[in-house]
């Protein structure tokens, strides 16, 4: 077989692989901003252990919650662009950490149709360390989403979200706020 044959076969068979994978809908996106506090992991953990209240996070504008910090639980978030309805998915106390999906999307709220987050509190020398991580799918979710609705745009507006939050409970617990 000649050299040419060797790479047209090889070519054929990676577009017959990738092509399947082109033609498919969004794949998942991630985001995952931390930011170090200057107090005892306790402290931090303190102002965000309740699932219903997210006071802390000022780009949050209301918060109605049911079912407190226990598997189903629900929360209603206000943005300046509208609201999102999550639900508690895991929870541990002890190991300062929970996670929640969204269950209802709100495309002007955030520009995508799916999330689940966790958010941890960790030691960090003399303070302590907080992760949100967030696992989510753009807006819309067709072959071809107008620049709203893509990627790009979901990725920038979940860590935006993110790490404007984690600068809020910054404040908050170091009492800059």
């Amino acid at each position: 077989m000649s050299k040419f044959a060797h790479v047209m076969g090889a070519l054929a068979l990676w577009l017959g692989a990738a092509a399947p994978a082109l033609a498919h809908g969004p794949t998942p996106q991630k985001a995952e901003e931390k930011i170090t506090i200057a107090a005892a992991p306790a402290k931090v953990w303190a102002a965000l252990k309740e699932f219903g209240d997210v006071s802390w996070n000022s780009g949050i504008k209301k918060a109605e919650a049911s079912g407190g910090n226990g598997s189903g639980a629900t929360r209603t978030i206000t943005l300046e662009t509208g609201n999102l309805v999550e639900g508690l998915d895991e929870y541990s106390d002890k190991d300062m950490s929970y996670g929640y999906r969204l269950s209802t999307e709100n495309l002007e709220a955030l520009p995508v149709s799916f999330y689940s987050a966790t958010i941890a509190v960790t030691p960090a020398g003399e303070g302590s360390e907080v992760t949100w991580t967030g696992r989510f799918y753009r807006g819309d979710t067709s072959n071809f989403p107008p620049d709203n609705l893509n990627d790009e745009s979901a990725v920038k507006a979940m860590t935006g979200f993110m790490r404007a939050g984690l600068e809020s409970l910054k404040a908050k617990v170091e009492g800059k706020s």
